[in-house]
């Protein structure tokens, strides 16, 4: 059984220094240390970690910040081992850090990710019901993990806690809707996937100002990473652009959908104008 509590004495926080190692595969110079772990959670900083047993398998840390005028807590890391995923623990540990942060009286947490992961995208959007507010450029600039080989663009992220639509995705409460809500609606495409999983950056989608816009991108771009960092770096220009003018224009992300299209798998953002 995997318990999911607070992170408070150095021993533990030596071992999220380890932990950060192993799963990002960065250099000691640019973890996280508990030096900074002590004076953030003295203010309100949250630690959790995730044990099996006295072993920590994963860990979520967060630190209090501002953003339009209101507190927030800010998710920077989220990490769990491989051999302890496909088991909920992400999303188990972003639900405990809601707790923490509804126990402050804070009531938006935000991070970041890269849109091109697509298992992060269906945790994010599909299971936490979070929205996407802006696209940043090399957001942490260069870096020695290999999973960051293909830049570091992301997407910034507002999980609002008390909205309908985290609401209706938190177990235990509630407020529910019919699953139909969830299904991937009908709009223009801005990019898709070429046969030869290449992207098509489709312009004259702006053309009529839709409402709804959708974003496709493959599901294997974690794994090209390793061995097609040039088809990584294609994709990371068209989506860089498309959601820049998307977010120019007046466009926020508010969903993420896999699906099955020519027996290829593929990822689908959905793009709203209106606000959500």
């Amino acid at each position: 059984m995997i318990n999911i509590r607070r992170i408070e004495n150095v021993d533990e926080m030596r071992a999220v220094e380890a932990l950060q190692q192993e799963v990002w595969g960065i250099s000691e110079r640019e973890i996280v240390s508990f030096m900074m772990f002590i004076p953030t959670l003295a203010v309100g900083g949250v630690l959790l970690g995730a044990f099996a047993g006295a072993e920590l398998v994963g860990f979520s840390y967060g630190f209090i910040g501002h953003e339009n005028g209101r507190v927030i807590l800010h998710s920077d890391m989220l990490a769990v081992r491989p051999e302890y995923r496909d088991q909920q623990l992400g999303f188990r540990l972003k639900l405990a850090q809601r707790e923490h942060a509804l126990a402050q009286g804070i009531d938006c947490i935000t991070w970041t990710f890269d849109p091109l992961q697509s298992r992060n995208a269906h945790l994010n959007f599909g299971k936490l019901g979070v929205t996407g507010t802006a696209y940043k450029l090399d957001f942490y600039g260069p870096s020695s993990s290999p999973l960051h080989q293909g830049g570091t663009d992301r997407l910034w992220l507002n999980w609002n806690l008390n909205s309908p639509r985290v609401l209706e995705r938190v177990p235990g409460s509630r407020f529910k809707v019919p699953s139909s809500k969830f299904e991937i609606p009908t709009a223009p495409r801005l990019v898709g996937v070429k046969a030869d999983a290449t992207p098509e950056l489709i312009a004259e989608a702006f053309a009529d100002a839709p409402e709804q816009l959708l974003l496709e991108i493959p599901l294997l771009v974690a794994q090209w990473q390793t061995d097609n960092l040039p088809l990584v770096a294609r994709w990371r220009e068209a989506t860089r652009r498309a959601f820049t003018q998307a977010f120019a224009f007046g466009y926020l992300v508010a969903g993420f959908y896999r699906v099955s299209f020519d027996g290829a798998g593929r990822g689908v953002y959905l793009l709203r104008r209106k606000q959500i």
